[in-house]
């Protein structure tokens, strides 16, 4: 065999070995390349699920927030929706009590007289306890800025009373523990 048949023959298979290799270098750099990109698609998509998490949840605490307020409100407008109601008829009330303190005064019989206006007082007070109204007991009470109204003042008859409610000109009411009227009060001073 001739030198340049061998040579020949020993530098083909050297050919094809570097072209495999320059072959499996350009397949490797593509891979990696694939890769990086696929990672940066990943980290971007996983980027854009948080955001979408994060705004889910904020619109799920607002709407829960949103529904805890109205409820809210709703309760307090059903306990207080016939205040008005209650505050135009404490006058009536008012006197009612007035009309029964004056007949102590009267006779047995003239008092039998006025049993039933006793009794439609008894239904009226009644009916205004079950929906929530509740009168203040302000005599001999601390005087409080927040629920009475001062009227005058007036000395007080023993050194224990001073700062505190000697009379009650006129009745302060809680609907549902809101003062819906002052007590318009006497203070010892």
């Amino acid at each position: 065999m001739s030198k340049n048949k061998v040579k020949s023959e020993v530098e083909e298979p050297l050919d094809g070995a570097e072209n495999a290799v320059e072959q499996t270098a350009e397949e490797t750099q593509n891979a990696s390349t694939n890769t990086e990109e696929t990672i940066a698609e990943d980290t971007d998509l996983q980027g854009q699920l948080q955001q979408e998490r994060d705004k889910y949840l904020r619109l799920y605490s607002e709407f829960e927030n949103f529904r805890r307020r109205t409820t809210k409100d709703r309760l307090d407008w059903m306990q207080t929706a016939s205040k008005d109601v209650l505050v135009s008829m404490l006058p009536v009330v008012d006197d009612f009590e007035r009309a029964l303190k004056a007949a102590e005064n009267l006779s047995e019989t003239e008092k039998k007289a006025v049993e039933g206006f006793d009794l439609i007082h008894k239904k009226m007070v009644g009916i205004f306890t079950k929906v929530g109204l509740k009168p203040m007991e302000s005599i001999g009470q601390v005087f409080d800025a927040e629920i009475h109204e001062a009227i005058t003042q007036f000395p007080a008859p023993t050194e224990d009373m001073k700062g505190k409610v000697i009379d009650e000109v006129e009745k302060g009411y809680y609907l549902n523990d809101k003062v819906i009227r002052f007590a318009k009060v006497v203070v010892g001073n």
